[in-house]
């Protein structure tokens, strides 16, 4: 499949102009949650991440990321956690759903990294709990900083798709 094609043209690369969760604007969207909604296009992603996938369990951090990690989770036969955004503030007040042992090898599941603030908030939360990121892989890097910021924090980067690559086909 050609994967940059298929998400242009489900409507998931966006051109305009945008705010970003950053702050900063863009040219350019990329809304990965409309090319989840399309099974095809969900099954190539899970297969590309597939190869990147260390440790014995996967994390994602809601919304973007869930569908993904969850497709992935059922093709490599791993649990996974759902890293909450923010705390709840009923029931359990827990910041992420599923289990963490001491000692949990984990890969997070990113659909969009820009400067990977969130990410790494999901890093810090593992290992807290006593899990230890393995690697952190994206299915976009927009290429604004975000690798850079994952790197220099001591943990592997791996995207299936860059920037660079995306508009290239604008």
């Amino acid at each position: 499949m050609d994967l940059i094609g298929a998400l242009i043209e489900c409507g998931a690369v966006k051109f305009g102009d945008f705010i970003l969760k950053s702050g900063r604007r863009s040219q350019y969207y990329i809304d990965i949650k409309v090319a989840e909604t399309k099974w095809e296009i969900l099954n190539e992603i899970c297969d590309r991440i597939l190869p990147f996938v260390y440790g014995n369990k996967l994390a994602g951090v809601e919304l973007g990321a869930i569908p993904i990690v969850v497709g992935v989770a059922l093709k490599s036969n791993k649990d996974y956690i759902i890293i909450r955004k923010e705390r709840k503030d009923y029931g359990t007040a827990r910041r992420y759903e599923g289990t963490i042992e001491r000692g949990d090898k984990f890969t997070i599941i990113e659909d969009v990294v820009t400067t990977a603030s969130s990410v790494l908030r999901a890093a810090e939360i593992i290992e807290e709990e006593g899990g230890i990121v393995e690697n952190i892989v994206a299915v976009v890097d927009r290429e604004e900083g975000g690798r850079e910021n994952i790197e220099n924090r001591g943990y592997k980067f791996n995207a299936i798709i860059t920037a660079e690559e995306l508009l290239k086909r604008r």
